[in-house]
């Protein structure tokens, strides 16, 4: 029996199943523990859609099981690495409902990243990942993510 085929595409924030398909996701990935454990505020899921079409430099990919239900995302934005002189293309969330986790989706979702920052001319992706979400490292390293010759760390100061 040959697997399902999971569709990946870029989002079309103008409408609104894919609006509500890009919400729904990231409010499942917020709940999950490696999310924080925590839904998104009923105000951050009402004005994401529109507040993140308004950003020029975001890419967003959602992935679809045969039925079209929407089953994972990838949110990206363009940034540009001084380093290179050249735009990179930074991997802000990745996520896949926990019911369709170890299908490939992330995997595919990760292929789609991957093309669309060739095509841009980008030098790298990067990416954050928690220390403890040993699941999804083993996903990067698998397609040949890694943290180079040195560590870096992310760090934030919330506003």
């Amino acid at each position: 029996m040959s697997k399902p085929a999971y569709t990946i595409a870029p989002a079309d924030l103008d409408r609104p199943a894919d609006r509500i398909a890009v919400v729904a996701v990231l409010d499942a990935y917020a709940r999950d523990p490696m999310g924080g454990g925590a839904p998104l505020a009923p105000a951050v899921a009402a004005a994401l859609p529109d507040r993140l079409a308004a950003v020029p430099q975001a890419r967003v990919w959602l992935a679809r099981d045969p039925d079209g239900t929407p089953v994972g995302v990838a949110v990206c934005f363009i940034g540009f690495s001084t380093f290179a002189a050249r735009p990179l293309l930074n991997l802000h969330d990745l996520a896949v409902l926990a019911s369709h986790r170890g299908r490939g989706i992330g995997r595919q979702l990760l292929a789609t990243v991957e093309q669309a920052a060739r095509a841009l001319g980008c030098c790298k992706i990067t990416l954050e990942v928690r220390d403890d979400n040993a699941t999804a490292q083993a996903l990067y390293r698998r397609v040949g993510y890694g943290d180079g010759a040195a560590s870096h760390r992310f760090w934030s100061k919330q506003l």
